[in-house]
């Protein structure tokens, strides 16, 4: 898997593209960059300012965060289910 670019690139990419001197392609083919990723980057530029909908990259982390959390809560859950359960037959069965 290919190293991502640091964002510093990725937005002067974008400033680049949005500033329409030269076709998408071409400034992505410049920058040693596939034209699907550029016009990613551009649509989700778009979404993290508020000008197209969608969910943004601080919203992707935080949903990111919260279905570990999750997760990690299930797994928690099930393990307290079943020690709940083995003390209960422990104290219930005559010795």
């Amino acid at each position: 898997m290919p190293r991502p670019h640091p964002p510093e690139f990725r937005q002067r990419a974008v400033e680049l593209a949005r500033l329409r001197e030269k076709p998408v392609a071409q400034i992505a083919e410049d920058l040693g960059i596939s034209d699907s990723c550029l016009r990613n980057w551009i649509a989700q530029a778009g979404i993290d300012e508020g000008a197209t909908p969608g969910v943004t990259r601080a919203e992707k982390a935080e949903l990111v965060e919260l279905r570990r959390e999750l997760r990690v809560a299930k797994m928690e859950n099930e393990i307290l289910k079943r020690a709940a359960a083995y003390f209960a037959r422990e104290n219930v069965l005559p010795k």
